[in-house]
């Protein structure tokens, strides 16, 4: 029988093993800050950063069925800011003449072991040639966790006040742990606003209220000069291809109008070279919309990522530039023209919304002339609850999955209550 790992690496080799190009790999399954996590320090370690998908059937032999497909996994790696060169069909277990090919020197990995179907550790063999490099693991977060969630509908994931909770008054613990909590979340907030070299500041972070309007959290590099400001927002749960695709084409769309306007133009390249660098004509704001919020709409236990973890995974995409937490459901205009960064040339709008509203939430960006929408487009219609629907429909599958991983509750009862409230849920939509 043919493994799965026994394809080889394709195009010509690297003519050196490069010091400052590094190897990370894995399954990336909705990819979500955890594997981000893992990556920009990875990516603190050197000057280039390539990353290993593994296949589907790989993953199948090895670990159990993967929630995404091997196209939507590869474009969740490609968005991350800090990675240089997705490869697919990376091997399970990492040999060395697969990095050597792509002249990567060492892999790195998290300080947790990994191991293969037949419970050997699938680094071994770098591990050997003194080829490897260990990164801290992204506590409390996982793919299996993720999953855990949407089977078993817990809640206790939700955050009320994430501004409260950063300055350590609000959460589990004591007040001490409380404070070392808020702080150890600032800072992961702070690593993930990091430029594509994961060293220096890069995203803007904001928190807006309904009360005290915007206030700053991190300071990042900012609009550049001609840059057109443009708006998205959303819930972005289980941050996924449907939302990565849907940024992509939000920053396709501004550079067709860029190139329009003569952006790319060598006199126009030129002049932004000798003041420094070229860039792009865009500078994209994320509205992340709170866990309250997104309840309200979707009931059951959405959003399955609370308004943290929805935060770092839409940080960490390349297409954004600043984020909002704590964004309204309507962007008003008052909210609008009250823009750190000035009113935005441009709000945009996807095909689809996960979140149904019975009023036209962008009615005064329409007034206002500046909304645009984004057409049709092939992962349109993934989102968190397809993610649910795809768990639940191999829910046989995926319980071997977490019960291989400690988990002991009743997964059977778990999928039939959610069943249930996803019911409930949807007569309550159509009523409205």
């Amino acid at each position: 029988m043919t493994s799965a790992d026994d394809i080889r690496p394709s195009g010509e080799p690297a003519p050196e093993l490069l010091e400052g190009r590094l190897w990370v790999d894995g399954c990336f399954d909705f990819f979500h800050h955890g594997h981000a996590g893992a990556v920009v320090q990875a990516r603190q370690l050197g000057d280039e950063l390539y990353v290993g998908v593994h296949s589907d059937e790989a993953i199948l032999e090895n670990k159990g069925p993967t929630v995404m497909d091997l196209r939507e996994r590869l474009l969740a790696t490609d968005a991350c800011r800090w990675v240089t060169r997705s490869v697919p069909h990376a091997p399970y277990v990492t040999q060395l003449d697969w990095i050597s090919h792509f002249g990567c020197k060492y892999v790195v990995h998290g300080d947790d072991i990994t191991s293969d179907s037949t419970g050997e550790d699938c680094y071994r063999f770098v591990k050997a040639a003194d080829r490897f490099k260990v990164v801290k693991r992204t506590p409390s977060i996982s793919t299996t966790d993720l999953v855990g969630r949407m089977l078993l509908c817990t809640r206790g994931h939700f955050i009320r006040s994430l501004e409260r909770t950063l300055a350590g008054e609000e959460g589990p613990g004591t007040d001490e742990e409380k404070k070392a909590n808020g702080s150890a979340m600032r800072e992961r907030i702070r690593l993930y606003a990091t430029d594509e070299t994961a060293k220096k500041p890069g995203a803007d972070v904001w928190f807006w209220g309904a009360q005290a309007g915007f206030k700053e959290l991190i300071r990042g590099a900012g609009p550049k000069p001609g840059q057109r400001v443009v708006y998205v927002d959303g819930g972005f749960d289980l941050f996924s291809s449907g939302h990565i695709q849907f940024l992509r084409l939000v920053t396709e769309a501004e550079e067709e109008l860029a190139r329009e306007d003569g952006w790319y133009s060598e006199q126009a390249v030129n002049e932004r070279r000798g003041k420094g660098a070229d860039y792009g004509p865009v500078f994209v704001v994320a509205g992340v919309h709170n866990d309250d919020v997104i309840n309200h709409w979707k009931g059951v236990n959405y959003p399955i990522m609370n308004i943290f973890e929805r935060g770092l995974c839409v940080l960490q995409c390349r297409y954004i530039n600043a984020v909002v937490f704590g964004a309204p459901f309507t962007p008003t205009k008052q909210y609008l023209t009250s823009f750190p960064w000035g009113t935005p040339d441009a709000v945009y709008h996807g095909p689809t919304s996960f979140m149904p509203s019975t009023n036209d939430v962008y009615a005064e960006p329409k007034e206002m002339g500046i909304y645009r929408e984004i057409g049709r487009h092939e992962f349109e219609d993934v989102n968190a609850g397809t993610i649910v629907q795809r768990i639940l429909k191999s829910r046989d599958l995926y319980e071997a999955r977490q019960k291989a991983k400690g988990m002991k509750a009743n997964l059977e009862e778990a999928q039939r209550q959610r069943e249930l409230l996803e019911e409930e849920q949807r007569k309550k939509e159509t009523s409205r």
